[in-house]
């Protein structure tokens, strides 16, 4: 896939699978933003001295004068992925007003307003584009939310934004698509459940090459399509 030339904005993409991400970019040639809140993990950050990389330090993805700044910052941009987000495991007995509203301005609101930013730059430049949102197993398949209902309830969300905007936008020649990702092999869900099958996880790796699929110029028609990258996980 070639990226020669083309700005890509990527959120959460100093974490694991944004690494993942951020890295295949720069290997297709992309010119690769990422916005990132926490400083420790800017200082770590695999690519931050790359010369492809331009780090953007942002205070909050769910406020729309500062997220309007960050796209605004990007020269012809081509396409925009989401993978900023938030996950909170709770019943509903436990779960708060407050709980809910959190986990709906971390996942929906966000990708909501870098959708909606990166539509707009992206039609101005009439050269069409790509948005790549990402769900969740739980917001898909709905029963595997029980427990944790306030997260699938924000990216069942997510998942209804897309097909909205993957409909609104092909016209402008942007396509809408979204991952479904299951839990992913990280060191961090490893030390969460260190007695899980952590062979049948799909690597942020994998998933990453599907991220790059639908984010590139190479996809030509795939437009609201939520594609499960589960792997082998049940």
């Amino acid at each position: 896939m070639d990226y020669r030339n083309r700005h890509v904005v990527v959120t959460g993409g100093t974490g694991a699978l944004g690494t993942a991400v951020v890295g295949a970019l720069i290997e297709a040639g992309a010119q690769v933003h990422v916005p990132y809140m926490n400083p420790a993990e800017g200082k770590r950050f695999t690519y931050r001295n790359h010369g492809q990389v331009k780090l953007l330090t942002v205070s909050n993805l769910a406020d729309e004068a500062e997220v309007a700044r960050l796209y605004d910052s990007v020269p012809e941009l081509w396409a925009s992925i989401q993978l900023a987000g938030g996950f909170a495991m709770a019943t509903i007995a436990d779960t708060k007003k407050a709980d809910l509203m959190l986990q709906l301005e971390t996942n929906l609101v966000t990708t909501f307003l870098c959708c909606r930013n990166a539509a707009k730059i992206i039609a101005r430049a009439s050269k069409g584009g790509r948005i790549v949102n990402t769900g969740a197993r739980p917001g898909l398949e709905w029963r595997d939310g029980a427990g944790m209902s306030a997260y699938a309830a924000s990216k069942a969300a997510v998942m209804a934004l897309t097909a909205a905007l993957a409909e609104e936008l092909a016209k402008s020649d942007i396509l809408v698509n979204a991952v479904v990702p299951s839990i992913m092999d990280t060191p961090g869900n490893r030390a969460a459940m260190p007695k899980a099958d952590h062979a049948s996880w799909p690597k942020v790796e994998e998933v990453a090459a599907t991220i790059l699929f639908l984010a590139s110029p190479e996809n030509r028609v795939t437009r609201g399509a939520m594609v499960p990258v589960y792997g082998r996980s049940k």
